[in-house]
């Protein structure tokens, strides 16, 4: 993986060589190499730094090694390109012909160590770069990959869960429809009609991420229809919703497992059944639904199972923890569940 050179970059590398170059400047005077005069100490240091510095991003911009000898091999020519250019250099600027370096080689010897010793230092703080950039970007593909199987997974489960509800509840009501069709053909057909649209609202969703408040409430409402008829007396329900908080859009199947688990477990094993009701508010960027019966309640109905289990899972993995449900015993009698999510980015 090799590490993108970007203007901002160079710049930033050539700043830091500069610095670098004049704290070796100033060692050189300090231990008075060659005379310890600075500003030819100063003068060659920040020539053969620069060139190194040049001839490596240039490496590796025009580069991509992946095996380690080849990557070896090409910042050892940076290294000592960039000296001989850089030392060539510092001896035109300080008026230093190319003879006077052929007749001192040790002078010239001693140089192209200092530029072999400092692109050292610049070979490595490029290649801790670049597997720095290398480690980021694993990183952020194996994030992504996670992402995406979390997804799957998300809609795999809804798939799963809303298989697990519709064949059930199907047959059970076509059953319902044909044994009223010889007692009562008004609530048979009543509840054929809730039954298509219930169908009608869940086929559409189901090609959907996100749905909105008010086709949730439509689907809920058809399917309370049904169940009312079923059960009669014993089965009251009321919705509470503006219609602004009908438009704010929300991710399916989040609500209805709520009022299942509130007829099935709350409603239906009680003799005198009871009332659902359901309100939504939308405030402070919010959105919050309570599903609240007057059935047998936590200590007596049946504790929680997947759907419940699903709903979190589904809260966590959408909102990354920015999204609650709440279960808490209703008054007088009953129990109160309340979703907490953040507005949905249509």
């Amino acid at each position: 993986m090799k590490a993108k050179i970007t203007p901002s970059y160079a710049f930033k590398a050539l700043a830091i060589t500069a610095v670098f170059n004049t704290i070796i400047a100033i060692f050189l005077t300090v231990v008075r190499f060659k005379g310890g005069v600075f500003l030819t100490n100063f003068t060659f240091s920040q020539c053969i730094g620069l060139s190194i510095c040049v001839c490596m991003l240039g490496v590796h911009h025009l580069f991509n090694a992946s095996r380690p000898i080849l990557q070896l091999v090409l910042h050892l020519a940076g290294m000592i390109l960039g000296s001989v250019v850089g030392i060539v250099l510092g001896g035109l600027l300080s008026g230093i012909g190319i003879m006077y370096f052929l007749k001192e080689s040790i002078f010239f010897l001693q140089l192209i160590f200092f530029g072999l010793l400092f692109g050292s230092v610049a070979s490595y703080f490029f290649l801790s770069r670049e597997r720095l950039a290398t480690s980021e970007t694993l990183a952020q593909q194996e994030r992504i990959r996670r992402l995406v199987s979390d997804k799957k997974m998300i809609e795999t489960n809804l798939r799963l869960l809303q298989a697990q509800i519709e064949p059930h509840f199907l047959f059970n009501t076509l059953s319902n429809i044909l044994s009223l069709l010889d007692t009562d053909t008004h609530k048979a057909r009543s509840m054929l009609e809730d039954l298509i649209r219930y169908l009608r609202t869940s086929l559409s969703r189901s090609r959907e991420k996100i749905t909105t408040i008010g086709q949730e409430l439509d689907q809920i409402q058809a399917y309370m229809n049904i169940y009312k008829i079923r059960m009669g007396r014993r089965l009251t329900f009321c919705i509470d919703v503006s219609q602004t908080a009908r438009g704010l859009p929300f991710p399916p199947m989040m609500i209805q497992p709520l009022v299942e688990n509130a007829i099935k477990h709350g409603l239906e094993p009680k003799i005198n059944g009871g009332e659902i009701r359901i309100a939504v508010q939308a405030e402070n960027n919010l959105i919050r639904v309570v599903v609240a019966d007057t059935g047998l309640g936590m200590t007596v109905a049946a504790p929680p199972g997947t759907g419940i289990a699903n709903i979190r899972e589904r809260l966590h993995s959408l909102f990354n923890g920015n999204a609650q449900l709440i279960l808490e015993e209703n008054t007088p009698s009953g129990l109160r569940a309340t979703l907490e999510v953040p507005h949905v980015a249509t």
